[in-house]
């Protein structure tokens, strides 16, 4: 398995919001609401990069979501 964490900027006012959909999504193994740069910080898992890049694109970018950054972890 592959994992990753995705740092996400949340539009105004959104960052629960983004949180509390992620939560218990498949392949979301966590998400968390932060301080900083970011909003909301999740951590995700597939079978493979091209699978981690899916579920970004199909579960994380969505409403409420400005922009995210991938981070993938190699160890």
């Amino acid at each position: 398995m592959v994992r990753a964490f995705v740092l996400i900027t949340a539009t105004s006012g959104k960052a629960l919001e983004v949180v509390h959909r992620l939560s218990g999504a498949p392949g979301v193994l966590h998400a968390d609401a932060i301080t900083g740069e970011y909003d909301v910080i999740a951590e995700v898992e597939a079978g493979d990069i091209a699978g981690i890049g899916r579920l970004v694109v199909e579960r994380v970018q969505a409403t409420g979501v400005l922009k995210t950054i991938t981070c993938l972890v190699v160890q």
